[in-house]
């Protein structure tokens, strides 16, 4: 297998995670019960105006009230989806009879590295739940993984062992695999996650890079299919307010510093905790993960 298209200097060699990804809604209790019923998330911590939801452990995302919000604006740097990643084939399949009991209308896609359902949340915050191929199974070229967008093999799917278990809500092991951003300018997205942030890039698509560490398919995904050149979405519109990603120690925090020093990109850091904004004004967190 050809390994990916490594950066000049990596981001960690060891493990990163993401989440929870931070999201205003305009309605709280709408979205909290859409998260509950249509994903099968947990309530973690509640507060007033903000509540998390995931998995005991694994926070995947966090909603704050904006009353009277406006939907998403696809054509303003943002959120494209948050991708949950649940640990096996017959999970999803289980998930897809729980979405089609509730009358959910949804997308699919067969990535060849993953199996894929994408859905919209009330605000039009966009989700993909999807499970993933064996590595082993995985195909490299030149330093880049092929991914398609097939359909998926429903029969096969809905035919999984296991397949006709009731859902229950998310499964141990569940993660949120990825995160996909609207961003307006791929040049400049490129220098900063791979030149600056350190990221490899593992796929190149018509309007879209796929970056991530550790050779894994993707951690995120960058595109500017509808918001090349965009401007940010008016502060009365629902929209991403954070991406969350955790590294596994103080070194890989302590060299990301360095390198935005170095590259005279403009952060804040307190402690553990270290806050950026890539070129399209999308905001990203970097903190020291720590034991659930």
């Amino acid at each position: 297998m050809t390994q990916p298209d490594a950066s000049p200097s990596p981001l960690t060699s060891g493990p990163l995670s993401l989440g929870p990804v931070e999201l205003t809604v305009a309605d709280l209790p709408r979205s909290v019960t859409f998260y509950r019923q249509v994903l099968g998330m947990t309530v973690l911590d509640q507060h007033e105006h903000t509540v998390t939801l995931g998995l005991p452990g694994r926070p995947l995302v966090t909603l704050t009230a904006q009353p009277g919000a406006q939907p998403t604006r696809p054509g303003s740097p943002g959120l494209y989806h948050l991708a949950v990643l649940l640990p096996t084939r017959a999970d999803l399949a289980r998930w897809v009879q729980h979405a089609a009991s509730l009358g959910l209308r949804v997308g699919q896609s067969d990535h060849l590295v993953s199996e894929a359902f994408y859905l919209n949340d009330p605000d039009g915050h966009g989700i993909e739940v999807y499970r993933d191929r064996p590595r082993s199974e995985w195909r490299w070229q030149g330093g880049q993984v092929q991914m398609a967008g097939d359909p998926i093999d429903l029969d096969s799917l809905l035919a999984e062992p296991g397949a006709d278990a009731p859902f229950h809500g998310l499964p141990e092991g569940t993660v949120l695999g990825h995160v996909h951003l609207r961003v307006t300018d791929l040049r400049a997205t490129e220098a900063f996650y791979r030149g600056v942030l350190g990221f490899d890039v593992v796929s190149r698509w018509p309007g879209a890079l796929f970056v991530s560490v550790g050779g894994y398919h993707h951690h995120f995904g960058l595109n500017a299919w509808q918001s090349a050149g965009g401007v940010a979405a008016p502060q009365g519109t629902s929209q991403l307010r954070r991406v969350n990603v955790g590294l596994p120690d103080l070194t890989s925090l302590n060299a990301l510093e360095t390198r935005l020093r170095t590259a005279n990109v403009t952060f804040t850091r307190a402690g553990d905790v270290l806050d950026v904004r890539d070129p399209a004004g999308n905001a990203l967190r970097f903190s020291v993960e720590r034991a659930a």
